[in-house]
């Protein structure tokens, strides 16, 4: 888990003595922790904090921080919205895990003891997947209820005897590269093949949500945060939404509001997926003005979470926010499942009677005019009396 730490680097400081007495510092401060007897408290301290330092380096490291970490308030959405009317599920997943926030998120909306089986997922990068491992530890996970596994999720997933999942939750990179039809074999794949055709090599999103549709279970609920480009853009894309939409799985889709993740200020949306629905109707959820500003990031308050999930549960119109749409009029309208297309936006113009306003405009026009000879007249005074 430690082999690619150094305990060497400058980072630490610019000499030995320097890079001792951090270490040093470091080991006391967790000494100094009020932790008391194993058996009698949580370790929460140590996950606590260690969310807490997360935050704060994806909030400083620029691009790149957003690969380690999903915000909490987000994580904890997704969570909820994948155990709607549950009490407990039998595994999670995440095939793109970066540090395990949003498994970690189903030990506080379920319980730990909740998630029968334990917590699975997959990570590319092995410096966030020993994160992801420490951190489970960290939370009080047992070893024998996590399986965080290193790789490639799309060409080399590593759960083949571990799936079905009762919930999927994922923030997987954004519109990267995959090996696409550049991959004979991926076409043959049963992740992938049922939809008839891949997604576009420069553009893996759907090929992630096709991924995480096979492993869901019949009755269980995947979360996924995805690039707003997969709602509309056509191509390969829009035969792999076809699939989706006439096969009846996509359940929802919410339109988040911009700048809410580190690294990127675009606007995501969320694509819940089911397999086992109620309807043939697809509900659309308009979220994009549901934050507030918090630092120099937009966050989703508690009040702005609980209307999402409200909202995703009741399943009903809902003036300027929730529209049901049947899955027939998305195919008329080519299968673009932008949440725009669906949800009017409130008009916040106010009506003018024009008639009226001209009657007033001229008005003004006349009082300005008669304000304008009264000035010339006092000018006028004025200046007769200075030659005087």
């Amino acid at each position: 888990m430690f082999d690619d730490i150094d305990v060497n680097s400058n980072k630490l400081g610019g000499t030995v003595q320097k890079r001792n007495e951090k270490l040093v510092k470091i080991l006391d401060s967790i000494a100094g922790l009020r932790l008391g007897d194993f058996q009698d408290n949580s370790i929460d301290a140590f996950g606590d904090a260690y969310e807490f330092l997360m935050t704060m380096y994806a909030g400083s490291a620029g691009k790149s921080g957003g690969e380690f970490f999903t915000p909490q308030e987000v994580s904890e959405l997704l969570a909820e919205i994948t155990v709607v009317g549950k009490t407990e599920v039998n595994k999670v997943y995440d095939p793109a895990c970066g540090s395990g926030s949003l498994l970690l998120k189903f030990a506080k909306v379920l319980g730990k003891e909740n998630v029968r089986q334990g917590f699975y997922g997959q990570e590319i990068n092995i410096t966030t997947h020993n994160l992801c491992r420490i951190n489970m530890f960290l939370h009080d996970i047992n070893y024998e209820k996590f399986n965080i596994t290193h790789g490639d999720t799309l060409t080399d997933p590593k759960h083949w005897d571990d799936e079905p999942f009762d919930a999927i939750v994922s923030n997987p990179p954004y519109s990267i590269k995959w090996d696409g039809d550049a991959n004979p074999l991926l076409i043959n794949d049963p992740r992938f093949s049922p939809a008839g055709v891949l997604a576009p090599k420069s553009k893996a999103d759907l090929a992630f949500t096709l991924h995480m549709l096979h492993w869901l279970s019949t009755s269980g609920t995947a979360a996924i945060v995805e690039f707003p480009g997969v709602l509309y853009r056509s191509g390969a894309e829009q035969k792999i939404r076809k699939y989706l939409i006439d096969n009846n799985y996509i359940d929802a889709v919410i339109q988040l509001p911009p700048d809410l993740f580190f690294g990127t200020s675009i606007a995501t949306c969320i694509i819940v997926l089911k397999k086992s629905k109620k309807d043939n109707a697809t509900l659309f959820i308009d979220a994009s003005a549901e934050f507030v500003r918090g630092g120099n990031k937009n966050k989703l308050s508690e009040t702005n979470r609980k209307k999402i999930l409200n909202a995703f549960i009741k399943r009903e119109d809902e003036d300027y926010f929730a529209q049901l749409v049947p899955n027939s009029l998305i195919a008329e309208n080519d299968y673009n499942i932008a949440v725009s297309s669906y949800v009017t936006q409130e008009d916040t113009r106010i009506e003018t009677n024009i008639i009226l306003l001209n009657q007033h405009i001229a008005e003004i026009v006349t009082r300005q005019n008669e304000l304008r000879n009264a000035i010339d007249e006092i000018v006028a005074d004025l200046e007769g009396e200075s030659y005087g």
